[in-house]
């Protein structure tokens, strides 16, 4: 076991459509193996029938369920589930729960394959929409936690594949010609394994209490 266990936050892996959970696995044994408590959750149902928001729900009810009410932890989001974890975070009152959050591979200004389906969580990650254009309009408290963003610009199911930048944060770009291989290329679970481990940076912390509440530090478009 890692001894530096004790000074990491457990970490929950938010899986993107049509997945479960086990698309993790690897990175899931990656990380447990140098000393992480990774958890994993099935988000149902997984195929957009539901907004993204409705799911966040299922992220928050797992982080109070499985966790004590003062325990920080750590959030890694890949693909759609980087929007869902953006929803618990920024809409649901994650910000004061989560310390360090990394996105892989999330379409933060949407993807054109969304307009393949008409499904409620596929509408909401079509390019530009109105639920991303409303998390993008105080993506600033992000800048509250430490936060990363991975992309590949070889994506075919970001389309643009440069809807994955975000500009808050560190971003990585690792050059990966598949979408699903953004959770096992060695160098992106390197990257993970080091954001995972950075110390939390000093930040003036602000507590929202409202689902709808926007941050002090927002409020422009971007």
């Amino acid at each position: 076991m890692n001894t530096e266990n004790q000074q990491h936050n457990p970490v929950l892996l938010i899986h993107g459509i049509d997945d479960t959970g086990a698309v993790f696995n690897t990175m899931a044994g990656y990380l447990t193996q140098r000393g992480w408590s990774v958890h994993t959750l099935d988000l149902i149902p997984n195929n957009g029938a539901v907004g993204l928001d409705e799911l966040a729900k299922q992220v928050e009810y797992y982080v109070a369920a499985n966790f004590a009410p003062e325990q920080t932890l750590d959030l890694v989001g890949f693909s759609m589930g980087g929007i869902v974890s953006r929803y618990y975070i920024q809409r649901l009152g994650g910000i004061n729960r989560v310390q360090r959050f990394i996105t892989i591979a999330s379409p933060h200004y949407g993807t054109a394959v969304a307009y393949g389906s008409r499904r409620p969580g596929c509408v909401q990650m079509r390019t530009n929409s109105a639920f991303l254009k409303d998390l993008n309009s105080d993506a600033a408290m992000l800048k509250q936690l430490n936060f990363t963003s991975i992309w590949t610009p070889y994506d075919l199911m970001i389309v643009p594949a440069n809807s994955s930048q975000i500009p808050v944060g560190r971003e990585e770009i690792i050059p990966v010609a598949l979408h699903p291989w953004m959770l096992k290329d060695a160098r992106s679970l390197a990257i993970v394994a080091a954001a995972l481990a950075e110390p939390i940076k000093p930040y003036p912390q602000f507590v929202y209490t409202h689902s709808s509440q926007k941050s002090p530090l927002g409020g422009d478009n971007i």
